[in-house]
């Protein structure tokens, strides 16, 4: 097949795990509390690390029919990996991998792997299709140890081989999962033994580009002499060799090896704390795939490999922590980075803003996350305050009725009075936030323990936090520092829970405003330092007002979502002109509008006058009102008026 006709650059093959991560950093995996639930699987890791550098990726594998096995699907689609070859194995569980950090040196790692789906991958499960639509095949020899895989591995690298793709392999040596240590000996990297040795030979004929450490070299040569080793690779393959040296870079060799490693190609290393070298590796590979399937200089290919692997070894995980080209072309720009990488604040705000879940140009959501206000109305009509939650969740019913699926939609809902209607959301593709401050306060309160961040551990990572501060650029000083540091102590906080976060501002009641206010108030909080992926602001007539919003959002942080319309009760008429009046500019992506939707339903119900379908349709009529005159109003733009 004529490279030309590739549809596909990488088809990475094999491992495809849970990692969970311990979350304590220092100390024995024993005494860990807490583990962050990532991708797993140097394959995967790979495909995932490739993905996000622009290169077209998939993965053959197999995963369990189980709530591991969805995660992992649904993970890889989000990250941008075909996974038509992730195929489900109903007889086993998706393999699980538990590992922590306990100093620079040492990782403990346990593998749960007895019988797991991807080590039951066989030939039959071989797309050749799909092999030889892809420029280059992945193959990684810890996968080799069972005989089935071997035989599929080898498969597919024949059929690649066949139609004019390339065949990459990742040593990935882990002696543990070959039955040479005690099975929590996870973590160790060699042991020499030469069946495995003579295994792992036998793919080096079908090979173009074979990546290891040192010690895999070792074992894959068959001694711990690394030129020696790298001679007796030589004698098996004329593929070029690339020997990973952790601070020292890589030494890539395409053809006779010489008598030292610094006299193969040298791609030096960058100096960064090491905080986490699992995963390094496989961001080292999807870094040199990235240049080298571009047939660029293999000097270049060995810098972006290693600026990949320096990047993702300052972090905690291996997935999460693969770059985007974004945040490639940012590290290589840098002229002086800290060494310890992972607080270089632009450089994570980056990596944040470019691997978040989804896409939004237009975000319509029905807000129901009041609280006060649903307490007023439950007094003012004599209801039992339980009702209100019963209501929510046919605010979501009216939301279904409207969007009908479509993820563009959303809605706004609080723990509680709305945690029914949460736990049903759960199944909906829709934009989901919810509130953490308490209502009307000011300076800003949080409606939780004082430990903000221990509350935001509970939320499922598909919450987007919405927090309301009342705030004026001309607050008297303290009052501003005061509710700047809670709003600090809350983008960290979500930061730390890969949490999103929507910052809602209006200006106090009786405060002066102009078309300069939201923009200074924003300005404010990108000067404190807070950066939210979502603003919500007051619904503006003015359109030099938004103006100077877009201006200052476009200038300080470009990788914003936008901003959606609040309502603050006003009726149909003077929101739909603020949609006008808001159109325009691109920053802003729809609206959130609540009382000015639910309140009469709301109140009609809890006193009795109209039953739950009325509801519904009373909620959905007037949201459907609002979404068409949004839509109005941005197909009106440029239009002559």
């Amino acid at each position: 097949m004529p490279d030309s006709d590739k549809t596909l650059d990488l088809l990475a093959i094999g491992r495809s795990s849970v990692d969970l991560y311990g979350q304590q950093v220092g100390g024995r995996l024993e005494d860990m509390g807490s583990f962050a639930k990532y991708l797993g699987g140097s394959p995967t890791n790979t495909a995932v690390g490739g993905a996000r550098l622009g290169l077209r990726t998939a993965l053959l594998t197999r995963v369990g029919g189980d709530h591991m096995g969805r995660f992992i699907r649904e993970q890889l689609v989000r990250e941008g990996v075909d996974v038509a070859s992730v195929l489900t194995d109903p007889e086993r569980l998706t393999a699980l991998v538990i590992l922590g950090i306990r100093d620079r040196d040492t990782f403990p790692l346990i593998f749960y792997r007895e019988n797991c789906a991807d080590m039951a991958l066989t030939r039959a499960d071989v797309d050749e299709a799909l092999v030889r639509a892809a420029r280059a095949v992945l193959i990684n020899g810890t996968h080799l140890s069972c005989a089935e895989v071997f035989d599929a591995c080898l498969h597919a690298a024949t059929v690649a081989r066949a139609s004019g793709g390339k065949v990459v392999f990742d040593v990935d040596y882990r002696p543990v999962l070959w039955g040479l240590t005690a099975r929590d000996l996870g973590e160790d990297r060699f042991v020499a033994h030469q069946p495995v040795t003579a295994s792992l030979q036998r793919v080096l004929p079908v090979c173009d580009l074979i990546v290891g450490t040192e010690e895999e070299i070792h074992i894959l040569g068959g001694t711990t002499d690394t030129i020696a080793a790298l001679r007796a690779i030589r004698r098996h393959t004329d593929a070029l060799l690339v020997c990973k040296r952790g601070s020292d870079g890589c030494s890539a060799f395409p053809g006779e090896i010489p008598d030292t490693l610094d006299e193969g190609v040298v791609g030096p290393g960058f100096v960064v704390e090491v905080f986490n070298v699992l995963g390094a590796g496989d961001a080292f590979m999807s870094g040199f795939l990235r240049g080298w399937l571009r047939d660029l200089p293999l000097e270049r290919c060995c810098e972006l490999a290693n600026a990949a692997g320096a990047i993702v070894v300052s972090r905690h995980g291996c997935a999460p922590a693969m770059p985007t080209w974004i945040e490639m072309e940012a590290f290589l720009a840098q002229r002086d980075r800290p060494f310890r990488l992972r607080e270089d604040a632009g450089l994570e705000h980056i990596h944040w803003a470019t691997t978040r879940v989804g896409r939004y140009d237009a975000l319509t959501v029905l807000a129901v996350d009041h609280r006060s206000q649903f307490e007023d109305l439950a007094r003012e009509t004599g209801a039992d305050i339980a009702r209100v939650s019963v209501f929510k969740s046919l605010a979501l019913r009216a939301l279904d009725q409207v969007a009908q699926g479509d993820p563009a939609f959303g809605i706004l809902l609080d723990g509680r009075f709305g945690f029914d209607a949460l736990a049903a959301a759960a199944d909906r593709p829709y934009w989901i936030g919810r509130p953490i401050e308490t209502p009307k306060s000011r300076p800003l309160e949080f409606e939780c323990s004082p430990d903000v961040a221990t509350e935001l551990a509970e939320w499922p990572l598909n919450h987007v936090v919405k927090v309301l501060v009342f705030h004026h650029p001309d607050d008297e000083a303290g009052l501003r520092e005061r509710q700047l540091r809670q709003l600090r102590r809350l983008f960290d906080a979500c930061r730390k829970t890969r949490h999103e976060l929507l910052v809602e501002v209006i200006a106090p009641t009786g405060t002066p405003v102009d078309a300069l206010t939201a923009a200074r108030s924003l300005e404010q909080l990108y000067d404190a330092g807070i950066f939210p992926d979502w603003w919500k602001l007051e619904p503006i007539g003015d359109r030099a007002a938004w103006s100077h919003v877009e201006a200052v959002i476009t200038a300080r942080d470009p990788y914003c979502r936008g901003v959606v319309l609040l309502g603050l009760s006003h009726p149909i008429e003077a929101l739909v002109a603020a949609f006008d009046a808001a159109a325009a500019s691109s920053v802003v992506k729809g609206f959130a509008v609540g009382r000015t939707v639910f309140h009469e339903p709301a109140r009609a119900w809890l006193a009795g006058e109209i039953d739950d379908e009325a509801a519904v349709n009373a909620l959905a009529t007037t949201l459907s009102t609002l979404v068409a005159a949004w839509r109005r109003a941005r197909a009106g733009v440029g239009r002559p008026t």
